[in-house]
């Protein structure tokens, strides 16, 4: 290679996955785009990353940029493995965490039990001071009892402190002088407060928050670091970026320093690549679907927008609260169904699909490395959907004398043969994706039939078919390298940071200066931040949102505010704005003042990417790419015989109709008949669904 490097690592789950291109020194064209696969290594994710650039061959000296998500952060959340963590708070306010919520999923449950703190009651520990909802001083900071505190956390060894003070959200000074002091009498302590992660009210998801993000901090710490050090070690010298949450790359200090909002920062790249990809191909309503091999992920894409939230919850469940996570993340939907999942048959007879994975070990029964459970990829491949042959890339062949066995097994449970029981997993499967993307569709107020579905991960393409028959979507959009689709998301991702405020006002003529005001200062504050890692103004792009309610409710819907000047003018326009929001998402709009809770100020600090490169033009039916035929079981449909085609082999203008079976490392997508299928000039499959 002779040209620079940009490449983006995916840390899954199942699978690390490694995107890289070359661009020209000269003309600053793309060359190539190339993937490169491995096994996730969970007890040293670094070491899977490591194995990718192997693989690949890459000789890092020539890597000029690299991103990077991972699922360091949730894994840590998810198996309590965070280090011992201390809190510090406003007296009186040590059991908010214990408190929570009044509501609980699992409502008749009289036995049940709300979710465990992070930091047990006898780390809570409370100190002298008071902000009021106004941001004034009511009580002065005591900060004379600070070393006591600090004492009782040496002795009992917290390596995390959270500061999470009332009402920091409106005057953070009472926290900002904690943190300074905390620093000064230990300075290796890991340490963090509330403002640094969020500006927004709500006591006990704001101290959640803080509270998760100090538990994890020195685990994430440690990961960036040696990951950045081997890296250094091969010869690496460029710009190295961490995939956030909220759909954006930041730098490396900024991830150490609030490390939470990486909480789920593998998919979100997914979602943003799969918006990227519709402004390029004019694709702007898009359900992005990432199937992987332990979950299903997907998110609504608005006019080219990609839908944040700060009420994302962890672990919530049926008949599990969860915890809340106030820090701007991408609006997902994620269920435990993948290619990993575990069919099993409950103690009443009926046959279930997940949550359980057999993970990347063993890895489903195909694999041959001791899974002895059937999985949904165990069924895909009994159903001849995904050829043995080719099985991983064609790295290796898949164990179908033990698939079959096993399938046998859970059949004469059911009274039912093998490709029966197969059948009914993959049904299975398919209906709780059906439900999991009416949530982000129907049940927000959007009809599906308006929508184009992005379909990628190793298992997107696979399924993607029967869900958009299912939902009536009218278009399925396989990526070019879907396998590893979330990872050239991030080589598409700009820098971003959110700025949130909490300022709750009634949305009238004489509240619009004061609006004005607010945002312009969130604005300096964020051109302020922007600068001190080199990006000036004119790389900025401002998005505002603001949370507004009607009079006597709770909870807020986001508005996109107009990019004209916030003036009286333009008053009458938002308030419209947030009229037809309403309207849309619940049916009904009310003739109640309009009040503004607070406001969401989105920055994006543009990074210059290279044009996608473009096929070939060919056109014709693409027969030079099949290369056989096999029998295969489209469910409904019924078993067909179906053309299977080399996906490296199709040239941008190919049409052709299923039945049919399209290859590629890493992923398959199946073709049901009658569905039509043509290459556009990226590479990408465009599948209209019949009717």
């Amino acid at each position: 290679m002779t040209g620079k490097i940009r490449l983006a690592s995916d840390v899954g789950g199942t699978f690390t996955d490694l995107v890289y291109y070359e661009v020209d020194e000269a003309s600053g064209a793309l060359k190539a785009v190339h993937t490169a696969k491995a096994h996730t290594t969970p007890d040293n994710f670094e070491q899977g990353v490591m194995e990718t650039l192997d693989l690949a061959r890459i000789n890092i000296a020539q890597v000029e940029f690299f991103a990077h998500g991972t699922t360091v952060v949730i894994n840590a959340l998810t198996e309590r493995k965070g280090v011992k963590t201390g809190l510090i708070t406003t007296r009186g306010f040590r059991d908010v965490l214990e408190i929570a919520r009044g509501d609980r999923p699992d409502f008749f449950n009289l036995r049940y039990k709300k979710p465990k703190p992070f930091v047990p009651r006898y780390l809570r520990l409370e100190i002298n001071e008071r902000m009021t909802h106004h941001g004034e001083v009511h009580t002065p900071l005591a900060l004379d009892e600070l070393p006591a505190l600090l004492g009782v956390f040496r002795r009992e060894g917290v390596e995390a402190i959270a500061v999470c003070l009332l009402h920091a959200y409106a005057n953070p000074a009472h926290e900002v002088a904690v943190m300074d002091a905390i620093k000064e009498a230990w300075p290796e302590v890991s340490a963090v407060a509330s403002h640094q992660i969020s500006r927004e009210w709500r006591e006990y998801e704001r101290t959640n928050t803080t509270v998760a993000s100090a538990y994890v901090q020195p685990i994430a710490d440690r990961y960036l670091t040696r990951l950045q050090e081997r890296l250094a070690g091969n010869g690496f010298a460029g710009a190295f970026y961490v995939m956030q949450s909220n759909g954006g790359i930041d730098t490396a200090a900024a991830a150490r320093a609030t490390p939470i909002t990486m909480v789920e920062s593998g998919p979100a790249s997914g979602v943003l690549g799969a918006a990227e990809l519709g402004k390029a191909i004019g694709e702007f309503n898009i359900i992005a679907l990432d199937i992987g091999g332990t979950t299903a992920k997907c998110s609504l894409i608005d006019q080219g927008r990609v839908q944040v939230t700060s009420k994302y919850m962890i672990e919530r469940s049926r008949t599990f609260g969860g915890y809340p996570i106030m820090t701007p993340v991408v609006d997902i939907v994620e269920i435990g169904n993948g290619g990993g999942s575990i069919a099993w048959i409950d103690e009443d007879g009926k046959l279930h699909v997940g949550p359980k994975s057999a993970g990347a070990v063993p890895g489903p029964v195909a694999y041959g490395q001791g899974g002895t459970e059937p999985t949904t990829t165990d069924a895909n491949l009994l159903a001849g959907r995904i050829n043995p042959e080719r099985f991983f890339g064609g790295k290796q062949g898949a164990d179908m004398t033990g698939v079959r066995r096993v399938f046998a097994d859970l059949g004469a449970e059911l009274d039912l043969s093998p490709e029966e029981t197969a059948r009914g997993v993959i049904r299975i499967a398919d209906q709780s994706m059906v439900n999991a993307l009416k949530l982000v569709s129907i049940n927000r107020g959007y009809d599906p039939r308006d929508f184009t579905m992005v379909a990628f991960g190793g298992g997107g393409a696979m399924h993607a078919a029967a869900l958009a028959t299912e939902l009536n979507i009218p278009k399925i959009v396989i990526p070019a390298h879907s396998a590893v689709f979330s990872a050239w998301g991030m080589l598409m991702s700009d820098l971003r940071r959110d700025f949130v405020r909490t300022r709750p006002m009634t949305l009238e003529a004489n509240a619009m200066a004061d609006i004005a005001a607010i945002v312009d200062d969130m604005k300096q504050e964020a051109l302020s931040a922007f600068e001190a890692d080199g990006f000036g103004s004119e790389r900025l792009h401002f998005d505002v949102y603001a949370d507004m309610r009607y009079e006597g409710q709770e909870h807020t819907v986001r508005v996109l505010l107009p990019e004209t000047d916030l003036t009286l003018q333009a008053l009458s326009a938002i308030v419209e704005i947030f009229h037809a929001n309403y309207q849309r998402e619940y049916t009904y709009r009310l003739k109640n003042q309009v009040q503004l809770v607070g406001f969401h100020l989105v920055v994006h600090g543009r990074i210059e990417q290279p044009p996608l490169p473009r096929l070939d033009s060919g056109g014709g039916d693409g027969t030079e790419a099949i290369k056989d035929t096999r029998v295969v079981d489209f469910d409904t449909a019924g078993v067909c015989t179906a053309q299977i085609y080399d996906r490296d082999k199709l040239e941008a203008g190919a049409e052709f109709t299923g039945p049919a079976i399209i290859e590629e490392t890493g992923s398959t997508t199946v073709v049901f008949p009658d569905q039509h299928v043509r290459v556009d000039e990226f590479g990408n499959l465009h599948i209209r669904i019949k009717g």
